[in-house]
């Protein structure tokens, strides 16, 4: 529970690595004349069963890569930060079954693009942050639906060339997973003032304010008189000059 929402190298390193494959690939295809997008999932055939795995990594040109690259960074950057125990299964599985959801109730065409595993975070981070009911985590759902709210429209046959059956299987495959990892994640820790039993009369920097939340100096604790003896080195009245040693003792009040 405390390790969660710690921010890491991998919460930035990962999805960028992910996203610079993608860019790889393109650049594989343009830089050796290659068209690899008979690699992609052709439904209903066993040998479109491959692009199940390597659709994501396949787009059709650098509009479609460019469309994938900035929702897939922010998406799987928040899913590594917030969710980062289960951050590689989400990815992982995710790809596979909502590739294979693609795969029986696909067209009959090639489906390729990285917008399927979107979907999958987007419908994921939204459920399970609602699921979690945490305010935080139910923030992050709002901020997501906040940004790609307007893509559920898209699970939808509205334009021609857009495989709404990947994008539906993403959205189905991440409200799958935020039921089966309902409990898997511990809510973040709280902070001390976010528990029940906090006082706020208990908490030093909170009693610098007054109920209207103005500052108030507060008035330095009188410390006990201590009692002084001094004597001088010959037990003889002061003189000036003559050595003085000064004792301080406080009174034990056990």
């Amino acid at each position: 529970m405390q390790e969660q929402f710690k921010f890491t190298t991998g919460v930035l390193g990962y999805p960028i690595a992910f996203v610079l494959v993608l860019w790889i690939v393109f650049w594989f295809e343009i830089r050796f004349h290659v068209n690899l997008n008979s690699h992609g999932i052709y439904p209903k055939k066993v040998s479109g069963l491959q692009g199940v795995l390597f659709s994501p990594f396949i787009h059709s040109g650098i509009k479609h890569l460019y469309s994938n690259t900035i929702p897939l960074f922010v998406l799987s950057t928040a899913l590594f930060y917030f969710y980062r125990p289960i951050a590689w299964k989400v990815l992982f599985y995710g790809i596979l079954l909502s590739g294979f959801l693609t795969w029986s109730i696909g067209r009959p065409s090639y489906h390729i693009g990285a917008s399927g595993l979107i979907y999958v975070l987007v419908s994921f981070t939204f459920f399970k942050g609602i699921l979690a009911k945490h305010y935080r985590l139910i923030a992050l759902s709002l901020l997501i639906i906040f940004l790609y709210g307007s893509m559920v429209w898209y699970t939808m046959p509205i334009e021609k060339g857009i495989s709404w059956e990947g994008h539906l299987s993403g959205l189905i495959t991440g409200l799958l997973f935020a039921f089966i990892f309902r409990k898997e994640i511990a809510k973040p820790k709280k902070y001390v003032w976010e528990h029940k039993d906090f006082n706020e009369d208990d908490d030093p920097f909170l009693k610098h304010f007054d109920a209207d939340g103005n500052f108030v100096a507060l008035e330095e604790p009188v410390s006990e008189p201590e009692n002084e003896v001094e004597t001088n080195m010959n037990n003889t009245s002061e003189k000036e000059g003559s050595p003085t040693f000064r004792y301080v003792f406080k009174e034990n009040k056990d």
